[in-house]
């Protein structure tokens, strides 16, 4: 089992940003956040391998939020970071983070991964 702790939501005003946090008890091997709003489908937005510490070279980052948001992961204390700059009003969302421990590409399909964390709410307003 893998337990999955966020940090780091809250409400900011369009074009500033946001750090999301989510630390892992123990090793995973593809970690990633997920977005889900009201009325609408769960979105990928950024996957990273977690098995090791190789920066940011293999990060998967959604087309909607390429050029303002960053996925970082920092294996020392088994946590992945969501970076969200130049926010706008339709990145409010509900972020969720996910893991798996399984080999496979680290992909930002919701079916690739079986833990996730409780959400954190990210609200942006004009």
């Amino acid at each position: 089992q893998v337990q999955l702790v966020e940090s780091g939501g809250g409400s900011v005003q369009a074009g500033g940003s946001l750090r999301l946090s989510c630390a892992a008890s123990r090793f995973t091997l593809c970690m990633a956040w997920f977005r889900q709003a009201p009325g609408k489908e769960r979105e990928g937005v950024a996957s990273i391998v977690s098995g090791v510490d190789i920066g940011t070279s293999r990060a998967y980052i959604a087309d909607s939020v390429k050029g303002r948001f960053t996925i970082s992961h920092d294996g020392a204390k088994k946590t992945v970071y969501l970076q969200m700059n130049s926010l706008k009003p339709e990145d409010s969302a509900m972020y969720y983070c996910a893991a798996v421990v399984s080999l496979g590409v680290c992909t930002l399909l919701s079916g690739r991964y079986n833990y996730w964390g409780q959400g954190t709410q990210v609200t942006v307003s004009s």
